[in-house]
């Protein structure tokens, strides 16, 4: 089968549907389908590139102001169409709702191509992050969710990672009249997998051997809320040793250390920036538990990737991340920003070997529900049948 990709964040940059669109083009040529990735370019201009069997076509792209090391695409529509017509896909899934995913959909329905799409965001998350940008909020709000209908409605099917998201979905753009699936992002449990690492590690990163590590992993930017990870790490050593490393970059990234400055736990947090993907697998195992304060998650792929890891979870109890984390078996629960109720729950799973070693064996056992290659074969079995159904409405409709 011949599968397109659209997808406006595609590495190198890093984020949860940047790693999903990667996983999956990778995963379904590994299966012996033909792929290719429609994704910004990383210099502005057009051009292609080979990645493991996948071409990724690079269409002309400008910086996105607002997000550190992102580029989107304004009018790549006649780029999106001769990508299109050359390489003539079986079907089409498109990620976003931006300017590459918003052509893609458009022109492939125009060829007849059947599409899936999916769903990555919680629509009231993106309205409640935009409620503190201005006082034209509110209409923004209200576009944003009637873009986001108007864009879903035109696939053949919609899938999302969570149930939430699905709820969600249906809440906010109760119009959307297509078929809505879950389906995991999944992840890959041959690369995250519970063991200890080599002294050299905590070297190369100044780590301490002798105290519990409390891990975060991913972006920092404002919507992560990572300032209630280290107030919360401020309050547990009021209680015992312990030491935080926070691994990833964004905007927000010399903000937040000015904060460690501020209230005083600077000396007991380590902020590595980006690393490398084998560094991050590895640091995945070097925590106690692994701790998320973001509101905005629909499936979180590092918490996924620490569960994988055999860690605890410290989660906030927002967005889909009551399906990651279940509070008392996996892991604990703590209210929206509530920092003391995040450091009552770190302290009670930390001060327990117990409960920590109970919690990371069901951390694993969840993250095995989530298998990467399961994930696949469900997206192989719904382009099969999506593309089947198609070709059978395309059928009845020339014999009237």
């Amino acid at each position: 089968m011949k599968v397109l990709i659209a997808s406006d964040l595609y590495p190198p940059v890093i984020n949860g549907v940047a790693t999903f669109s990667y996983n999956l083009a990778h995963g379904l040529r590994a299966a012996g389908h033909e792929v290719i990735v429609i994704a910004p370019s990383q210099t502005g201009k057009h051009y292609s590139e080979q990645s493991g069997g996948v071409t990724v076509h690079r269409v002309r792209s400008v910086v996105f102001p607002f997000y550190q090391n992102i580029r989107i695409c304004i009018a790549p529509q006649l780029e999106v169409r001769n990508i299109i017509k050359e390489f003539r896909p079986d079907i089409i899934h498109s990620q976003m709702v931006l300017g590459i995913g918003q052509a893609t959909t458009m022109i492939g329905r125009r060829y007849g191509i059947p599409i899936i799409s999916t769903s990555h965001a919680m629509p009231e998350n993106l309205m409640d992050n935009l409620k503190n940008l201005s006082a034209f909020s509110r209409p923004i709000n209200y576009m944003l969710a009637d873009i986001g209908r108007r864009y879903h409605s035109k696939s053949d099917i919609v899938t999302s990672p969570t149930q939430s998201g699905i709820d969600s979905l249906s809440r906010f753009t109760s119009k959307v009249t297509v078929p809505i699936e879950v389906i995991s992002n999944g992840i890959d449990l041959k690369a995250y997998r519970p063991g200890s690492v080599s002294k050299s590690l905590y070297h190369t990163y100044n780590l301490p051997t002798n105290k519990p590590i409390i891990t975060y992993i991913g972006r920092l930017d404002a919507e992560k809320h990572v300032w209630v990870l280290l107030h919360a790490l401020r309050e547990v050593l009021k209680e015992r040793e312990v030491h935080m490393l926070i691994v990833g970059s964004g905007v927000d990234l010399e903000h937040e250390k000015q904060i460690a400055q501020n209230i005083g736990v600077a000396d007991h947090v380590t902020f590595t920036g980006r690393v490398s993907d084998e560094d991050k697998k590895a640091l995945h195992r070097v925590g106690a538990l692994f701790v998320v304060a973001s509101p905005v998650e629909l499936q979180c792929i590092a918490a996924l990737e620490a569960m994988a890891s055999g860690k605890p979870l410290v989660a906030v109890d927002a967005g889909a991340l009551g399906e990651l984390c279940h509070h008392g078996k996996n892991g604990e629960l703590f209210a929206l920003d509530d920092y003391q109720g995040a450091a009552r729950a770190i302290v009670r799973v930390l001060s327990d070997k117990n409960l920590l070693e109970v919690y990371g064996k069901e951390s694993r056992r969840i993250a095995q529900m989530h298998d990467l290659d399961r994930v696949i074969k469900k997206f192989i079995q719904l382009y099969e049948t999506t593309v089947a159904r198609k070709k059978k409405e395309i059928a009845m409709r020339s014999t009237k």
